[in-house]
């Protein structure tokens, strides 16, 4: 698909195309996530969106890579219509625009301004993957995601990775490792990197507390992730017996393609620039305020998109095997989570009154926060649903003051804040940048393991034992 016709849709589905039907309003439609109003089974179109994404790749692979957009709105559909029926228009409509306009529409604006911009970088010089090569790049990945966000790092590197790989025979765990770090964990320094922590921050999270607090989990995680892949890298490696020999004439390491870099700092900028400016001006579409300087945000986003993708050298992204397919699968994958996760959220949303007070109420005990119990259900719901909600749904059920979140709360935000940034690497779907990385892996002729494989073979064994040590450091 053309980049024109893909700014010219994300334009008219943009906020700026519809802040003049703003103006007043009185009270919102409200849906009642209460137990009596939804039962557990609401949740069956999102369960089944996500058995579909774990078990078609595997079952019907060609069948989904052609279908996975239809299949997608076979869920939504299979939620919205009974939901109407239900609930009423008005609170459908009222659901449909909120999500869609305040969560999805900016929500893929990033991605693809992310994954445009970077897409225009390339990485050249002669990198040969060895064990040495591949733990520096999954270590400097690491340091930008928390400064360019988990997707502008993983996008920045996941092709040069690939490239560096290309000789290797076993290389699913170089990508593996690549969405443990840079797509996830290496997120965890300041609201930038990861959408659950830009949300603490515009709830009033300051913006280095972040940094501090989160520091010494993460840093425990990142050293012993690579210490793991160095090892297991290294006994592959030998195991393959592959000699690196030095090219007569190689390639300097250089970048083209670097002006995309200022351009990541803007997009950068216009992320801070919404989290600090607070204008307070917004517009109304139907209850939905849509405030000002989240317009101007994502109004920049696309024209920093735009202009990438004008300026760049077409040469740049053909050598970095750049297509759309990626952030395609994407939107339209998530288009149905984002949808179909509606009566989730509401009914955590609840609390105690909801089909799932037993996941709100284990988390207090006598009126008193137990953290570790927040770092496990915030991190295992995260790793099913979008980590963003989760974070807001565990956020405001300790309280939601950030004050006191940052001060007597202090370790329980940190149980929360971890548990949806660190956790989001337990699945593809955990966070938007595991699926991106996996697609372009595909697309590059690697066989990436199914859903549950990916589960099962790789983040219960090495992540899960991480998770439940730094459960008794921290927590």
């Amino acid at each position: 698909m053309d980049i024109h016709k893909i700014f010219k849709i994300l334009l008219a589905l943009s906020p700026i195309s519809v802040f003049a039907a703003g103006g007043g309003h009185g009270g919102a439609p409200h849906l009642d996530g209460s137990a009596e109003n939804l039962a557990i089974y609401w949740v069956i179109p999102f369960a089944g969106i996500l058995l579909s994404i774990a078990a078609f790749p595997l079952i019907a692979p060609d069948f989904w890579h052609h279908n996975f957009g239809k299949i997608s709105l076979f869920w939504a559909t299979s939620l919205i219509i009974p939901f109407v029926i239900k609930e009423g228009f008005q609170i459908t409509l009222y659901e449909l625009l909120h999500v869609g306009l305040l969560e999805y529409v900016p929500f893929i604006i990033l991605l693809l301004a992310l994954f445009t911009i970077s897409g225009g970088v390339q990485l050249k010089g002669s990198l040969v993957g060895s064990p040495t090569l591949n733990t520096a790049i999954l270590a400097i990945g690491t340091l930008l995601a928390s400064w360019m966000g988990t997707t502008g790092a993983a996008m920045l590197l996941i092709r040069p990775l690939i490239r560096a790989n290309s000789h290797r025979k076993n290389k699913v765990h170089v990508i593996v490792f690549f969405i443990f770090l840079v797509a996830n964990i290496g997120g965890a320094l300041t609201p930038l990197g990861d959408p659950p922590l830009f949300l603490g921050f515009l709830k009033g999270v300051n913006f280095f507390w972040t940094t501090s607090a989160m520091f010494l989990p993460m840093l425990f995680l990142v050293i012993s992730l690579l210490i793991i892949f160095f090892i297991l890298d290294t006994y592959l490696f030998k195991k393959e017996n592959i000699s690196i020999e030095k090219e007569e004439n190689p390639e300097k390491l250089g970048l083209e393609g670097s002006f995309n870099l200022l351009l990541l700092a803007g997009v950068v900028g216009g992320v801070l620039l919404s989290g600090f400016w607070k204008p307070g001006i917004s517009f109304s579409i139907y209850y939905v305020d849509i405030e000002l300087q989240n317009i101007v945000r994502d109004t920049l986003l696309l024209g920093l998109t735009y202009a990438s993708w004008v300026l760049t050298s077409q040469s740049i992204r053909k050598a970095n095997e750049y297509t759309w397919f990626p952030i395609v699968e994407v939107a339209k994958l998530f288009a149905g989570i984002f949808i179909t996760i509606i009566p989730a959220i509401a009914i955590l949303k609840a609390g105690t009154q909801g089909a799932l007070s037993g996941v709100v109420a284990s988390v207090t005990s006598n009126d008193q926060p137990i953290n570790y119990m927040y770092f496990w259900m915030t991190g295992i719901l995260s790793s099913f649903l979008d980590n963003a909600p989760t974070y807001l749904v565990f956020f405001n059920t300790a309280g939601g003051d950030p004050n006191v979140l940052m001060g007597d709360l202090y370790q329980t935000l940190l149980a929360i804040s971890a548990g949806a940034v660190f956790m989001g690497a337990n699945t593809y779907i955990g966070n938007a940048p595991n699926f991106m990385v996996k697609s372009i892996a595909e697309t590059s002729g690697i066989e990436m393991p199914s859903f549950f494989g990916y589960l099962i073979k790789w983040s219960i064994p090495i992540l899960v034992p991480l998770f439940i040590i730094l459960t008794f450091i921290f927590f």
